[in-house]
């Protein structure tokens, strides 16, 4: 069916088992009706709608088998039509391996297609010895009817005819977690197994099977390079990290900063099912090839806005497959932002309500991205306990396990924030169902944010702080109206048990500020994204940061700090709006895709901005 290829969406209503589910006391007027969840307003019921989707993570996957000519592939989906692009990845012969893509495509019919390996990649197309070895690796990409590209994936195989399914890393691996005296390796693999890491001849392993692996490597030397090697099954792959200096060392290093990379507009690998792969692919060798220790993506990874996590995941895979090649080497941290997001939908003719989807432990947006990264735990629980938590016996909220967090490196520390947090799309009607704001931090994670301030100012190891979120406090461009402004409206807050925060967004922002700049010394700039552009706002005692409406008590401000807003790395831009009060401590706005790096030694910060698709250098700046 063409139309499913397109990717236009069946609404299919009351498919949600709502007899299972229980609908969260944080929220009103949502309600069960028989096996459907309803939204109840002005006396009518708006039904939940979902989208059903046929391009999950495990239909693009493919189940493969071995003929004895070559692989079978089966998408799960006998309407599904396209093309399958193959070719081998030569490990060994790149450091940042990467398929090499067959000049011949295969057509996929009924949602299956084989590929004659002994026919066609043998030869002088044999680049890996796979006639000799008896083995190799085969990267492929899955494109729709309409050439839309849909799935980048890996699969093993081993025998010369016949030829079997053979252990595969399908993502990774990563770096994580980088400590000065270790290191977490993790990666997906397609079956249940024990794989093992070893570096510097020791071997690290886990005790059961899995297909999901995060092994630790402890015991190493501090800002140390060291070879890694991860066998899985008959087969191994071998990459390289550094360690992290000793706190407080005062090194030289580089430390990146990037975020909203969801698909763009172009064709092509611009938007490869949700995610902006050429210009990623670009900030990532740029990254690599500049020296960086470390990089921060904050949100927007991928396109998102999705009813299922399983399409989710997809999305996610293919920003991961795209970064892989280089994050074999460095960690890059990620974020959330709002299109994240996962949600509920009730939909009517007059009528769109959308929140974060629950049960919240396994289906929010936050659970799903937890799934898919390895971030520290060092974050707070959730808001659960907060003054406006209508039950303090039960778990209310969704999780801030590896959505929000703090890590460090050598002399800086890095805040991720999470200003999105069960977020709501449906700004307008969140006070008839609640959920949270776009841009809001809430009050719990506000009173972890001042406790890890305080820790890290009396920290005599960290000299520079950054404290990145999605949403910038100051928005110059598409966001102006919501972020941390919603064009100076402060009514805008979430709503919890039918009840609005004490705080207003403009209210919360000035806390926010306050804390970073009139009570933290080592703070140094925040890091934000969700408008698609880069800009660095001055944010001290000469910026307006008020418009004449303004009310409350104003701030005073009484350093300055940057605000460097880089959401520039594939989404499509937004132009400058020169509307806001802050409009003239505005400077080097620009709508070219951006890689922002601090080039830190010692006490000093240099900022360099480079674009990644024409290497020119896009803004600079002295920060410390």
């Amino acid at each position: 069916m063409k139309i499913r290829l397109l990717l236009v969406l069946l609404y299919i209503s009351g498919i949600s088992c709502a007899q299972n589910i229980k609908v969260p006391d944080v929220h009103t007027n949502i309600k069960k009706k028989g096996k459907e969840l309803v939204v109840e307003i002005d006396g009518k019921q708006i039904r939940e709608v979902e989208y059903q989707n046929p391009l999950t993570l495990d239909n693009m996957k493919g189940k493969i088998s071995g003929t004895p000519s070559g692989l079978f592939f089966d998408f799960n989906d006998d309407s599904f039509k396209g093309k399958l692009i193959y070719g081998f990845i030569p490990f060994g012969d790149s450091k940042y391996p990467h398929p090499v893509f067959y000049a011949r495509s295969a057509e996929i019919l009924t949602g299956k297609v084989a590929i004659n390996i002994s026919q066609r990649l043998r030869g002088t197309y044999d680049m890996i010895d796979w006639e000799k070895n008896k083995k190799g690796t085969l990267g492929y990409r899955v494109i729709g009817e309409t050439g839309t590209m849909l799935f980048d994936g890996i699969i093993a195989f081993k025998g010369a005819g016949p030829f079997e399914i053979d252990d595969t890393i399908l993502e990774g691996p990563f770096i994580n977690l980088l400590e000065s005296d270790g290191v977490t390796v993790s990666f997906e693999t397609n079956n249940d197994i024990i794989p093992t890491v070893e570096v510097d001849g020791k071997v690290f392993k886990n005790a059961t099977p899995s297909k999901h692996h995060e092994i630790l490597i402890s015991g190493l030397d501090a800002n140390k390079e060291y070879d890694y090697t991860v066998t899985y099954g008959q087969n191994t792959q071998s990459y390289s990290f550094k360690t992290a200096p000793i706190a407080g060392s005062r090194t030289e290093f580089i430390f990146a900063y990037a975020s909203d990379s969801r698909g763009g507009n172009g064709g092509g690998e611009r938007n490869l099912h949700g995610a902006n792969a050429y210009i990623t692919k670009k900030i990532m060798a740029l990254a690599t090839q500049q020296g960086v220790s470390l990089m921060q993506f904050t949100g927007d990874l991928i396109g998102g806005y999705r009813t299922s996590g399983a399409e989710m995941d997809l999305q996610y895979a293919n920003w991961k497959h795209t970064i892989a090649p280089f994050a074999h080497y460095y960690p890059v941290v990620a974020a959330m932002g709002n299109h994240e997001a996962l949600v509920r939908m009730f939909r009517d003719d007059e009528h769109s309500f959308r929140v974060d989807r629950f049960p919240y432990e396994t289906e929010s947006a936050e659970a799903v991205f937890a799934k898919n990264f390895v971030n520290p735990l060092n974050g707070p629980d959730s808001e659960d306990g907060a003054s406006y938590d209508p039950n303090k016996k039960k778990i209310d909220f969704p999780s801030y396990k590896e959505n929000v967090f703090y890590y460090t490196y050598d002399n800086m520390a890095v805040v991720v924030m999470n200003s999105d947090y069960w977020y709501a799309p449906s700004s307008k009607l969140i006070p008839h169902v609640g959920g949270g704001l776009h841009g809001y931090i809430m009050d719990q994670q506000f009173v972890w944010l001042e406790e890890t301030i305080a820790m890290l100012e009396k920290d005599e190891n960290i000299d520079h702080v950054f404290v990145t979120q999605h949403t910038p406090c100051f928005p110059n461009g598409g966001h102006v109206g919501d972020d941390m402004w919603y064009r100076g409206d402060n009514s805008k807050r979430p709503y919890v048990a039918g009840e609005p925060l004490e705080k207003g967004i403009i209210e919360r922002r000035d806390q926010i500020l306050d804390l970073l700049i009139n009570k933290s010394q080592k703070t140094r700039a925040i890091l934000t994204g969700d408008e698609h552009n880069f800009a660095k706002t001055e944010v001290g005692p000469n910026t307006i940061i008020y418009d004449d409406k303004w009310e409350l008590p104003k701030l005073e401000l009484t350093r300055t700090i940057y605000q460097i807003n880089n959401g520039a790395a594939g989404a499509p831009y937004y132009a400058q709006d020169h509307s806001t009060p802050w409009t003239g401590s505005v400077t080097g706005f620009t709508t070219q895709n951006a890689l922002v790096l601090f080039h830190i030694d010692g006490d000093s910060i240099d900022m360099e901005v480079l674009n990644p698709d024409t290497l020119e250098k896009v803004d600079e700046l002295k920060l410390k």
